[in-house]
Formats: structure tokens, C-alpha cells, sequence
């Protein structure tokens, strides 16, 4: 499984971000598709999720009135879209992937992850 992400950038505060993650390889609908992202000098922490096969979806407080995540199984992609963006949501944003929709918040819990991409907040 090969993830890649896409869609940082730079982004004044109060505006928004589409981040995308295409996923290669064998995906079965039991998997989760999970967002996390680490902060400079801060520990990586999961900001949202979604199984695959219904949709059910999983959100951190820090983003839950601001963030939509979905996905596109024709396309095998997943989709963040992230409003009203504070600085205090820059980081390396990372997609990751795991077998079940257990502890989909836990990082250590997800089996294949992508490069990251770059979200930068001005204040």
C-alpha cells in the first residue's frame, strides 16, 4: 500500500485547505483512512478519520467544527478539508492507513503511511 498526499501550502488564517491522499495498492473495506499531522516540536496527533467501506467518520475536538473529512472509493482517495485555519494548525500533515476502525486515533496503530504534506498557517 502506497499513500500520497497533496494539497499544502500556505494559507492566511481564516482561510482553508483541500488536502487530498491517493492510496495504491490492495485496500479492503475494513480499513480506516486516518489524518494525523505533527506541529514543530510538538508530537504527532490525529485529526481525523473514516472507514472506508461506510463512511463512519472520526474527528479530533481541535477540528471537528472546522474539518470534513471523506473519501472517493472509485478513486481510492481521501479527502480533508480544513476551514477557518488557525496557526496553530501548521504542521506536516500525514495520511495513514489501518486494517479496523479500532483506535483509529492512535498513530501507533496504523500499518502504512505517506511522506506528509507541508501546512503552513499565517497569522
Amino acid at each position: 500500500v502506497q499513500l500520497v498526499e497533496s494539497g499544502g501550502g500556505l494559507v492566511q488564517a481564516g482561510g482553508s485547505l483541500r488536502l487530498s491522499c491517493a492510496v495504491s495498492g490492495v485496500i479492503f473495506n475494513s480499513y480506516v483512512m486516518g489524518w494525523f499531522r505533527r506541529a514543530p516540536g510538538k508530537e504527532r496527533e490525529f485529526v481525523a478519520a473514516i472507514s472506508w467501506s461506510d463512511g463512519r467518520t472520526y474527528y479530533a475536538d481541535s477540528v471537528q467544527d472546522r474539518s470534513a473529512i471523506s473519501r472517493d472509493n472509485a478513486k481510492n482517495t481521501v479527502h480533508l478539508q480544513m476551514n477557518n485555519l488557525k496557526p496553530t494548525d501548521t504542521g506536516v500533515y500525514y495520511c495513514a492507513t489501518k486494517s479496523f476502525a479500532q483506535r483509529v486515533a492512535d498513530g501507533g496503530q496504523y500499518d502504512y503511511w505517506g511522506q506528509g504534506t507541508q501546512v503552513t498557517v499565517s497569522s
